[in-house]
């Protein structure tokens, strides 16, 4: 997900780093409902609309460091990447592990 697909002109709130990514990343411009769970929502419909993000994320030419970007900030909330926050929460506990474990 593009952290500033509402208004391009609007200083970018996330770094140049993001800006550079950003410009080319296939979410630009698409309605940002997609990447982002309303209120209540669960199960099937959860499932569904985290799907349709997913697939628009699988052929982005930014989908590395929009995924590198979510999991450092950390992003909280929405999918980025190709991760929705619930895979990203699962990713980062394997990696404190992991790194416990050395």
């Amino acid at each position: 997900m593009h952290p500033d697909d509402r208004d391009p002109r609007r200083t970018d709130p996330h770094g140049p780093l993001v800006a550079e990514w950003g410009a080319r990343a296939a979410c630009r411009g698409v309605d940002a409902t997609i990447f982002f769970s309303p209120d209540k929502e669960r199960g099937l419909d959860r499932a569904r609309r985290e799907a349709e993000a997913k697939r628009l994320c699988a052929s982005c030419p930014a989908l590395t460091p929009c995924r590198d970007y979510a999991l450092s900030a950390p992003e909280p909330y929405g999918t980025w990447g190709g991760m929705s926050e619930t895979e990203r929460r699962r990713y980062a506990r394997q990696q404190r592990r992991a790194e416990s474990l050395q």
